[in-house]
């Protein structure tokens, strides 16, 4: 990290960080979209017309104000806007509906609610009204406006809980992560110093702003003082025109985002998808080695993957000058401040970056052990040269006759079968075996058809062990996805082939 990006790392607030930024920088661009471009001087003179606009209606430092926003220019303008305030912000990804909205207004208990009216065909202000939401207001191309003078001053401090961000909540009700404006700051800096990005690079935000990656990826902007395009609506090719037309240099997102790159790639080999590219990044989901090798030998680009969550944003990354085979194969490293300990496999954290805790107390208590490490509930193990290596997920261990058995390793092995998009390996309950090893791929277009025997003999040639090999292949069109980072949604899977019929198994 550079002296002026580590100087601006060092501030208490996020507001405090922007105001740094546009003092030094005030007519670099900050976040692109489409036509317009918003530079870091315009951040800070529109946010706090905005924070003033709010501070009319009521919104004063403490007052918890969810909003429900795709990924615009606004959405950030209204944002650092509460920041400015003092405001407890709880974001809610736009894809979610009744059940889960209804339950994060009434855990954070919001005294707003901003709704970006009709999007994409669903009326969220009707919604809102519907789930008896207070204070709702729309925020799409308009925004609350004001005299700034009026503004009392801005927080001093970044330790207060001002964020509720809520889990993806795929197996039970969404967990409320309560987080600092200093533990935002701390994950982006994490981000930014791994990455070894420069004032002349060019980001892409494709995700939703309202996930945990927003503010992560926007702390990286502020301190290097490069921007970022912003995509409301991701679907390729369509978004490869505004990563032309603007230059991006760094774009990722999660696993699936560097698949759905390489399929864009695949269609026009030898000429480069999107010419200014340099490095595919993200996190969020696992990542095989094939991808990794696929994309540096395809499109021509380096690929650093890492590890975070929602209540740790940024826990390890991928150093771009690292070698082949840790890119590869693993998380990369933890950056100072974070701390890895590994008890019985499973591997706990302690930083700043780390999540102050749940909304529900309880919930807290049985995350965090006696020496204030968070308990992830992903397993692994830390290499001689200090890199992570994931190899699940506590709860994705498959135990087979008594016998432990990684979904992941099976998954990475058969990510690399030529016939194979995307695969997910799951656990099926049955009364022999307690559980089975079952197979869920997307196949690749125009690929010959994947069989069971097919993928069992793949898998003993690449040295799998029998006890490990699938007994059950499922064939789908494509995998369940969340709408964030585009995870796989194992639960469903789980769901839709627990007692359907097998296909035939192959006996050991």
């Amino acid at each position: 990290m550079n002296d002026t990006a580590h100087a601006l790392g060092a501030s208490r607030t996020l507001w405090e960080l922007v105001d740094r930024r546009a003092g030094l920088t005030p007519d670099r661009p900050v976040l692109l979209q489409d036509d317009r471009r918003l530079t870091f001087g315009e951040l800070h003179t529109r946010a706090e017309r905005v924070a003033a606009g709010l501070y009319e209606m009521g919104v004063r430092a403490g007052t918890t104000v969810a909003w429900q926003l795709p990924t615009r220019i606004e959405t950030a303008l209204l944002s650092f806007a509460l920041a400015r305030l003092g405001a407890v912000q709880s974001p809610v990804i736009p894809f979610y509906r009744d059940r889960e909205v209804g339950f994060a207004l009434r855990e954070s208990r919001a005294e707003f609610f901003a709704v970006p009216g009709v999007w994409r065909g669903h009326d969220h202000t009707e919604m809102a009204r519907r789930l008896g939401a207070k204070g709702v207001f729309e925020a799409y191309d308009t925004l609350p406006d004001g005299d700034p003078s009026a503004l009392p001053a801005p927080p001093a401090e970044g330790t207060s809980v001002r964020w509720i961000y809520w889990t993806s909540g795929t197996t039970s009700a969404p967990k409320g992560v309560l987080h600092t404006d200093r533990s935002l700051i701390a994950g982006g800096s994490c981000l930014a110093h791994a990455l070894r990005l420069t004032p002349d690079d060019v980001g892409s935000m494709a995700f939703p702003y309202a996930h945990i990656a927003g503010p992560d990826y926007t702390v990286m902007l502020l301190l290097y003082g490069f921007p970022a395009v912003m995509f409301e609506q991701f679907a390729l090719p369509d978004a490869l025109e505004g990563y032309r037309r603007h230059g991006v240099t760094v774009a990722g997102g999660s696993t699936a985002f560097y698949s759905m790159f390489l399929a864009e790639q695949r269609k026009q080999p030898g000429a480069k998808v999107i010419p200014s590219l340099r490095l595919l990044a993200g996190g969020g989901a696992p990542k095989p080695p094939e991808v990794y090798h696929s994309v540096v030998r395809e499109m021509g680009v380096q690929l650093t993957h890492g590890y975070g969550m929602t209540e740790v944003p940024m826990i390890t990354m991928g150093d771009p000058e690292d070698t082949p085979e840790n890119l590869a194969t693993t998380e990369g490293r933890p950056p100072q401040g974070m701390e890895i300990r590994i008890v019985d496999g499973e591997v706990r954290l302690r930083g700043e970056a780390v999540c102050r805790g749940y909304l529900d107390p309880a919930q807290t208590a049985a995350a965090f052990d006696g020496e204030g490490f968070l308990r992830t509930g992903d397993l692994g193990h830390v290499t001689d040269s200090g890199h992570l290596v994931l190899t699940g997920r506590l709860k994705d261990v498959i135990i087979r006759k008594g016998e432990n058995i990684s979904a992941k390793e099976i998954e990475d092995l058969l990510a690399a079968h030529p016939a194979v998009g995307d695969v997910a390996v799951i656990g099926l309950p049955d009364a022999e075996r307690g559980e089975l090893v079952c197979a869920v791929v997307e196949q690749r277009v125009g690929a010959d058809e994947l069989t069971l025997p097919g993928a069992v003999s793949y898998l003993r040639a690449a040295g799998l062990s029998v006890h490990k090999l699938p007994e059950r292949l499922e064939v789908v069109d494509a995998l369940p996805r969340n709408e964030t980072l585009r995870k796989v949604l194992k639960y469903k899977l789980r769901e839709r082939f627990s007692g359907a019929a097998a296909c035939p198994t192959q006996g050991r």
